[in-house]
């Protein structure tokens, strides 16, 4: 997912997708998710001595910790081993926590409840390889075009694309999104891949052919097994994630990825709009570790240089 990749954009992101789950009344969306914590960041860093410190909201410095909203199951962007949160973001988070003082503590949950989450107050950011776009900043529900909640700002620090992943081999002979047609694909619901699917759907249909048919769920294991089990013909996720599946999965013997990488954007990290304060500081630890040359050895931990950005920008999704 080079490693650019896409998971969560909309249908102009890919995994980015639909927002219209935040219109949903937060405490009911909130009883599908369940906690898994991570003591991420760094334990013995504090405010009294992180260089960043004094540009937190003084609530959060009181806390000692900014709480993370992350669906932790999408290898090797975030994923639990040995009952932690572990990947790019967590390393990215700790990073990160040694500039502002205060832990990141990762909290697992639905990818399509995650906005709702934070602007319920659960978390205080989102780290979950989610695509900054245009209609999650506005809180418009990308298959509806309507408004469906107040949006989030992002700071971006990655940058990726989507890509297809099929069995190993290749049986069905695809080569690009138009080989999808008439055909059943697995994806992870409320993502941007979600929202690439439904756009080929369309042109599909144009072009007289036989739609896609869509199988969509919780998280993207459940449509890698999909996959793996021959019920789909394909996966659509982040680039990162499926270089990583086709590499690790069965010995790298269950999965291969094919075609070039579509719509590439930047993943954002997250904040409600009314934290600005907190924005502004994760925007000057982001630049900050990509300055001293953390962030660099990151991505080369997880091969995923190619996705590399230069700083970090407010709301540059498209």
């Amino acid at each position: 997912m080079t490693a650019s990749s896409t998971r969560r954009t909309t249908a102009a992101h890919s995994r980015l997708a639909a927002v219209g789950a935040i219109a949903v009344a937060g405490a009911l969306l909130l009883t599908g998710c369940g906690d898994q914590t991570d003591k991420g960041g760094d334990s013995s860093a504090n405010s009294s001595s992180a260089p960043l410190a004094d540009k937190l909201p003084q609530d959060i410095r009181k806390a000692g910790v900014i709480k993370v909203g992350s669906d932790i199951a999408y290898p090797p962007v975030e994923f639990m081993k040995d009952g932690k949160a572990t990947g790019i973001d967590p390393d990215i988070a700790e990073a990160l926590s040694k500039q502002l003082g205060v832990r990141f503590d990762f909290q697992n949950g639905k990818f399509d409840q995650l906005i709702v989450g934070m602007q319920s107050g659960r978390f205080n950011v989102i780290m979950s390889a989610m695509n900054d776009t245009k209609d999650r900043q506005n809180g418009i529900d990308s298959d509806t075009g309507k408004k469906a909640g107040n949006g989030v700002d992002f700071v971006d620090y990655f940058t990726a694309g989507t890509s297809i992943l099929v069995q190993k081999g290749n049986p069905k002979g695809i080569k690009s999104l138009d080989d999808l047609c008439g055909k059943v694909v697995a994806l992870q619901r409320a993502t941007t891949s979600e929202g690439i699917a439904k756009k080929q759907n369309a042109k599909c249909k144009k072009d007289g052919k036989k739609p896609i048919t869509l199988q969509t769920f919780d998280t993207d294991p459940e449509a890698l097994l999909r996959l793996k089990q021959g019920a789909s013909v394909a996966d659509l996720n982040d680039f990162p994630v499926a270089a990583y599946n086709a590499k690790t999965s069965g010995g790298g013997n269950d999965f291969e990825v094919v075609g070039e990488q579509i719509e590439a954007g930047p993943y954002g990290i997250a904040v409600s709009k009314e934290n600005t304060q907190l924005r502004d500081a994760v925007q000057a630890a982001v630049n900050a570790i990509i300055k001293n040359g953390e962030y660099q050895k990151i991505l080369e931990k997880w091969n995923v240089t190619d996705g590399a950005v230069t700083e970090a920008k407010i709301n540059g999704g498209s």
